[in-house]
């Protein structure tokens, strides 16, 4: 695992702050560039996955992404998904431009990867602009386009599992809330379906499912609220990201609970900063840098190739054990 000063020394900033900045810290007054040199080291010093020197390809690549710069450093998962894809690019010799749905252009590619969730009239018009496309984070496969996704309810599968492993008897949710940017559509959290089907399945009664945006402040507040309001606490409590799990753990210790003793944490993703935060953070690793990778891979198949049917690539997670459950 990287150290502190690693990062510090890579993103070329103080101990302090990179401390501080992996830890959400409200109070430190950094700008954006600063907490995006510093996760982005922290990404990259996370992810030690050995390359492999390919021969060139002279595709080109257009990478549409849905979360702008700010957004997602609230979101590690999209940022290190971005990463990965970058650097599969960059060790095959790819030119990959790099646009946002606001921003896309007419310049003429190969295919196009579309990382993060759409709508279906956005996946009309990218279907109908985009020559190959590949969804990344989204199924698409039902309205014909390629799809990369996590396989949510195995993940979460393993988070019930483990919780009743620990004879937690009332286990909560706090699920994320998120939007399709051109007509704000309000999605379903997978995790969230997935948990309550596997509750049932397991004769158990959610103790609550409580909703946030997917961001630490929200995580925070949203936890803080609940337990204030609540006669008695859970057990064990799954957040849907990391974001959301270390604004919760923040609400727990504030609200003069232990965790795990009192109440045991689990979140998604296992971003880089999952390790660093106290307690150190357990949580579903989602391999998300090898996801980018994948993509790139798979588009370049796309283009050089013709599927008679679109194709559906579901990747697994384990669960990483640390000290908050």
């Amino acid at each position: 695992m990287a150290t502190i000063k690693d990062i510090a020394q890579l993103a070329g900033v103080s101990p302090a702050t990179v401390s501080r900045v992996l830890n959400y810290d409200s109070e430190l007054s950094v700008g954006l560039a600063t907490k995006q040199k510093v996760f982005e080291a922290a990404e990259q010093l996370n992810y030690t996955k050995h390359k492999k020197n390919l021969p060139a390809n002279q595709a080109t690549l257009r990478l549409i992404q849905w979360h702008n710069e700010s957004e997602e450093l609230e979101d590690l998962y999209y940022l290190a998904i971005r990463l990965g894809i970058e650097k599969k690019a960059e060790e095959l010799n790819v030119d990959l431009l790099k646009e946002t749905w606001d921003s896309i252009s007419e310049r003429e590619v190969d295919g196009t990867i579309a990382v993060g969730k759409f709508d279906l009239q956005q996946l009309a018009e990218l279907e109908k602009s985009q020559p190959k496309l590949l969804l990344v984070d989204s199924d698409g496969t039902a309205v014909g386009i390629d799809s990369l996704t996590v396989d949510f309810f195995s993940s979460v599968q393993k988070v019930v599992d483990y919780f009743l492993s620990l004879n937690a008897k009332k286990i909560a949710m706090l699920t994320g809330k998120e939007y399709t940017k051109k007509n704000r559509q309000l999605l379903n959290d997978p995790r969230r379906l997935a948990f309550e089907q596997i509750m049932v399945s397991e004769q158990q009664e959610p103790f609550a499912i409580i909703e946030a945006d997917f961001s630490v402040e929200a995580g925070y507040s949203a936890i803080k609220q609940f337990l204030a309001e609540t006669s008695e606490k859970p057990d064990a409590l799954f957040a849907a990201n990391d974001a959301l799990a270390i604004g919760a753990l923040k609400a727990i210790q504030e609200s003069g609970y232990r965790v795990p003793k009192d109440i045991a944490v689990i979140g998604f993703n296992d971003s880089s900063v999952a390790k660093y935060v106290t307690p150190a953070l357990s949580t579903i690793k989602v391999y998300t840098e090898w996801l980018g990778e994948i993509a790139v891979e798979t588009i370049l198949q796309l283009i050089q190739t013709e599927a008679p049917v679109p194709r559906k690539i579901v990747v697994g997670t384990d669960l990483i054990v640390r000290e908050s459950a």
